[in-house]
């Protein structure tokens, strides 16, 4: 129960890697704000299952990309809850359709980096303010391993992961000492979208294993821990950091 009487507020966290966060940091002690952009049915189901385990829950709904949008949220939340302890920016978008950098889009260039760096920017930004003014807080981001390993099959994908790390280390300073903000750099996760990806399902998941040290593709809940180190008073002295997650799929070598 390391976020005893603690409050959060999860970006989608309708389904998938999100619905696993939200409920994690739930059964860490959290009262949950589950942030939806449309998935709506998806953020009541996870709110009713926060309330099912003795903790508050609340939806808000929000598209990230527009800043009135998540002030209204972040107003939202704090109405509910009074105050936001631990913020997951868990939003993102890997173009999971895009199958090779040969397949140049800009419509779909410029939907990965306004989701991912303006998005991230702007939530942080309007929860971040906010958490100065009650006295602290903990800001994680998703982040993810591709910052390691490039993409060519989505290189705008790598681009906003590498902006996300510059939002991670701006952030961390300006709201210093009060205000921790780090990233986590996961590698591939078999969400439904994951699963669901053409490239997965014709050979790039065993290659992908393959090339794993610790031969494991971990699920969303094998993400919550690492999550809820970064959010809690256990990484007390840690922020502007960014932390890999990925079996040892980026090593050196590997």
């Amino acid at each position: 129960m390391r976020l005893e009487g603690r409050t959060a507020l999860v970006t989608g966290a309708g389904r998938g890697l999100g619905r696993a966060l939200a409920l994690g940091l739930a059964r860490e002690g959290a009262d949950v704000a589950v942030h939806y952009n449309r998935s709506a049915a998806g953020a009541e189901q996870v709110a009713d299952e926060i309330r099912g385990l003795g903790r508050r829950a609340v939806t808000v709904q929000a598209d990230i990309t527009s800043l009135e949008d998540v002030e209204r949220m972040t107003a939202a939340a704090y109405e509910r809850f009074g105050r936001i302890d631990v913020l997951i920016n868990n939003v993102g978008d890997a173009a999971p359709e895009q199958q090779s950098w040969r397949s140049l889009d800009e419509d779909l260039i410029d939907r990965v980096l306004l989701t991912d760096v303006k998005g991230t920017l702007l939530v942080t930004h309007a929860v971040g303010s906010r958490m100065l003014e009650q006295g602290g807080g903990a800001i994680v981001s998703v982040c993810s391993n591709v910052v390691v390993t490039g993409s060519p099959r989505a290189p705008q994908y790598a681009a906003s992961k590498y902006g996300v790390i510059g939002l991670t280390k701006s952030y961390a300073a300006a709201f210093a000492p009060n205000v921790r903000v780090n990233a986590l750099g996961p590698g591939f996760i078999e969400t439904e979208t994951t699963l669901a990806r053409e490239d997965w399902r014709s050979g790039r998941r065993d290659e992908v294993l393959a090339r794993t040290p610790l031969q494991k593709i971990p699920a969303p809940e094998d993400i919550v821990a690492p999550i809820v180190f970064l959010a809690c008073d256990d990484s007390a002295h840690l922020t502007g950091a960014f932390l890999v997650y990925d079996g040892g799929f980026s090593m050196l070598g590997a």
